[in-house]
């Protein structure tokens, strides 16, 4: 009796919305518009490292402040990485199933439609994937300390001059923002069409901005390591 009235109960609509393809869609551009906000202003307090250790540490220990007294000290920061945890998550569970079901509504290959896409395209997988690892250690790196080679803990500035001086961490860091790039490129055009932002008129427009911003993001990002090696910062 249990189990008959289990099984008669119908989905909510957010389950309902998640398990459809445009749905899935939908949280892709939501949370991909979530983290292209939250990178704008992640480049903008990156660049204030070329105002110096005393401006930066203020900078981040500013950032611990948001919200009180309503909050404790630091405590928008941890809502902030939650939010960001989620909303990674969702975007590449959302991307995973979509590519499964593609497929699988394709089990032939185009190879003449394959060629025809794009470069960024043809990348957006790999270009998660490094991401998603990216993330990761950047977090183990300059979040908790637990892979910077001379971590201090409140001393931001240090830590990242400290963790620039190393080579792979520099390679790995521009690759993770050549395909950050990437990967703005095609998802802001991508969310656009998803979200109903583009028509006849706005198309040039979106992608002009589309191409913009990845620029933009890959050049304030890659700067600061860029900086730390050639001793603009020390």
């Amino acid at each position: 009796m249990a189990l008959a009235t289990r099984t008669g109960r119908r989905p909510s609509p957010a389950a309902t919305l998640w398990r459809s393809t445009v749905g899935k869609k939908a949280v892709m551009a939501v949370t991909g518009v979530a983290m292209l906000l939250f990178l704008v202003g992640h480049m903008l307090g990156n660049l204030k490292i070329f105002f110096g250790a005393p401006e930066f540490n203020a900078y981040a220990a500013w950032l611990r402040t948001i919200g009180e007294p309503v909050l404790h000290h630091g405590w928008f920061l941890w809502l902030m990485r939650l939010g960001l945890v989620a909303a990674v998550v969702l975007h590449g569970v959302a991307a995973y199933q979509l590519s499964r079901r593609d497929r699988a509504a394709r089990p032939a290959r185009y190879a003449h439609r394959r060629q025809r896409a794009s470069y960024a395209t043809r990348t957006m997988r790999w270009g998660g994937v490094i991401l998603a690892l990216f993330i990761v250690w950047h977090l183990l790196d300059l979040t908790t300390l637990t892979v910077n080679p001379r971590g201090q803990a409140h001393h931001p500035y240090e830590n990242i001059v400290a963790d620039f001086r190393n080579w792979y961490a520099d390679v790995f860091y521009i690759v993770a923002m050549l395909a950050l790039g990437l990967h703005i490129r095609h998802g802001f055009w991508s969310a656009a069409q998803t979200l109903g932002a583009n028509n006849a008129r706005r198309d040039r427009a979106l992608k002009a901005l589309a191409n913009a911003l990845a620029l933009v993001l890959t050049c304030g990002f890659i700067a600061v390591p860029v900086a730390v090696m050639t001793g603009v910062v020390s």
